[in-house]
């Protein structure tokens, strides 16, 4: 609250959840021996909890009569079976938690003195399109009823605290952004109010050049354009929610990541600008718990509606995370949660001549970040000469399709091994 009310022009908070709350909400969801009584009596002992350490008397009355009246349409939700049914009951529910922590954040900037409201995604116009809990923002849609429902509070001097994590649907149901998606939805505000900036308070102090638990020396990136914060982002860094950069670059936003235990701090700025720098790599990231599915068959290269039905049957995982082609086979890169699905589809197609599918499990992605590498020449020899020197293999390559980041697939166990020589040769070394 401190770091909302210090910034002196018109500014929207957005909020996630109480810390654990959505994770609470889940697995309650999923046990199907959880006692609903005692979920409630967690959920509100929970949010009470810090409500009356930061909530004089006065004030705590008047939040806790609110509170009750959103518990109670919370349990009457729960409490009818027939809404159990509902494809997007799952979003309702593990949206709950930012309605409860928007509410107690708009009275705590009240008590400070400041004129504040909570605002559902309903209340706010914050639409959404696509499968249970897996929305995107409609920003066309959400742009024109933060004209008529925001920007009026903001011209008034209101500071409106906007529930994150999901929108609206075209029923009026919740959607959810997936894990994470208060970032996205933040910017996703952003964008429609046509922000200044987008600022993303959480708990570490910005894209770093590695994860500090591999590489100890790795350093704060101070500063990042979209599109290697993008890549970042969707292979790797758990900084941001994968699309959070997309809306905020469409209007050319910038983007902070601030600490807020340590708000002092610089942080990462992200933006639209492209700077020549001396260093080859700002950042080396990886995700792990995925494997390979390699489709085999007799000159596959050259029929290309099989090559397109085969990839429309694996475009029903949640992500494929890279693909790769020659005259006879197809492979893609999935999470290993992913494979049973995968595979189902992809057998459900008549591949004349079909050899075999092969599936590699045990593999990790390495995500290589710099600026213009498509422009340096021999840069991609370099990583893999140093990768061959720790005695490594590559089992899957994707290059060209991005000129910020350089892609590649290792095995699981020597994954902290190519993070910590490619830091060292490429960003501690070559700065």
């Amino acid at each position: 609250a401190n770091i909302i009310v210090a910034e002196q022009n018109d500014k929207v908070a957005v909020v996630s959840a109480m810390s654990g709350i959505t994770n609470f909400l889940v697995n309650a969801l999923e046990d199907k021996n959880v006692a609903l009584d005692d979920v409630f009596s967690t959920f509100e002992e929970r949010h009470m909890k810090v409500a009356n350490e930061i909530f004089e008397a006065d004030r705590l009355e008047i939040f806790t009569k609110e509170f009750n009246q959103r518990l109670d349409a919370f349990k009457e939700l729960v409490a009818d079976k027939e809404n159990w049914n509902d494809p997007f009951f799952k979003d309702n529910v593990s949206s709950q938690g930012e309605r409860f922590s928007s509410l107690m954040l708009a009275h705590l900037i009240t008590s400070m003195g400041y004129k504040s409201v909570a605002l559902t995604a309903e209340d706010a116009g914050v639409y959404a399109v696509g499968n249970p809990l897996s929305g995107s923002c409609d920003l066309k849609k959400t742009s024109i009823d933060m004209e008529i429902y925001v920007k009026p509070l903001l011209e008034s001097g209101v500071i409106p605290v906007i529930t994150g994590f999901y929108g609206i649907n075209e029923d009026g149901k919740p959607l959810t952004f997936g894990r994470g998606g208060s970032d996205y939805a933040a910017s996703a505000i952003g964008n429609a109010l046509d922000a200044d900036v987008i600022e993303i308070w959480t708990d570490v102090d910005g894209f770093m050049s590695a994860d500090p638990r591999l590489v100890p020396d790795a350093v704060v990136i101070e500063e990042m354009n979209y599109s290697e914060a993008g890549e970042l982002a969707y292979f790797g860094a758990k900084v941001l929610h994968p699309r959070t950069i997309e809306p905020a670059r469409m209007k050319h936003i910038p983007v902070t990541i601030m600490n807020s235990y340590r708000p002092e701090n610089p942080g990462t700025l992200i933006h639209n600008f492209r700077r020549k720098r001396e260093e080859l790599l700002k950042s080396v990231a990886m995700k792990a718990d995925l494997s390979i599915i390699t489709i085999r068959s007799g000159e596959i290269a050259y029929r290309p509606k099989l090559m397109a039905k085969a990839m429309e049957k694996i475009g029903e995982v949640d992500a494929v995370y890279g693909l790769s082609t020659s005259l006879s086979t197809m492979a893609f890169l999935v999470h290993n949660n992913d494979v049973p699905l995968a595979l189902g589809g992809l057998r459900g197609i008549d591949f004349e001549d079909l050899e075999g599918i092969d599936i590699k499990s045990g593999v990790t992605l390495i995500c290589a970040v710099g600026d213009d590498l498509l422009d340096r020449n021999g840069f991609s020899g370099e990583v893999f000469g140093a990768i061959k020197d720790i005695g490594a293999n590559i089992e899957m390559i994707s290059e060209g399709a991005s000129d910020v980041s350089l892609n590649f697939v290792v095995p699981t166990e020597s994954a902290a091994d190519v993070i910590k020589v490619l830091h060292s040769r490429f960003i501690s070394g070559g700065q």
